[in-house]
């Protein structure tokens, strides 16, 4: 099984010696990308979807963060956690703001005051904690949730993939 495995990465990183069949399939692609330098500059004179490209980075990269912090259990003893995944998705949502060059504006400033707000709650839970502070924790959690299902829907143009996740 691990000469399999050390063979197949072999074949992987472009050496001839292996079976015909893997060492034929890269050298055919890599032919008809030479000979077909047309299908290659498009892409490489674009400097559009670099830019894209990068905004949808950061776009995914929130839409994780967020789904983390939606999946966090609020107890006693998961403030740390919930003030770590806070500042994580504040933090994504600065690069996505960045990146947007003022796109979805309303979206995003909607979603800075829900995480605003989910601060505020956390900070609550962590000094007072009771059924009140969770209860208004979890909205607070629903909120930048739903804030950022809406900047998402904003952003899919630019980024498709932005509204796959069936959990915004």
């Amino acid at each position: 099984m691990v000469a399999l495995a050390a063979g197949l990465l072999t074949a992987a990183c472009g050496s001839s010696s292996t079976s015909p069949s893997l060492a034929s399939s890269p050298s055919s692609a890599t032919t008809a990308a030479a000979t077909s330098p047309a299908a290659t500059s498009p892409a490489a004179t674009s400097p559009a979807p670099t830019s894209t490209s990068a905004l949808c980075q950061d776009v995914a990269a929130l839409r994780a963060s967020v789904d983390k912090l939606k999946h966090v259990t609020i107890g006693k003893g998961t403030a740390d956690e919930l003030k770590a995944d806070v500042a994580d998705v504040k933090t994504k949502l600065g690069a996505v703001k960045t990146e947007a060059h003022g796109q979805a504006q309303a979206q995003i400033s909607a979603m800075e005051d829900s995480i605003a707000k989910l601060q505020s709650a956390v900070k609550t839970l962590t000094s007072n904690f009771s059924v009140s502070a969770v209860s208004d924790t979890v909205s607070a959690v629903r909120g930048v949730a739903a804030s950022a299902s809406s900047l998402l829907g904003a952003l899919s143009k630019q980024c498709p993939s932005a509204t796959a996740s069936p959990s915004t």
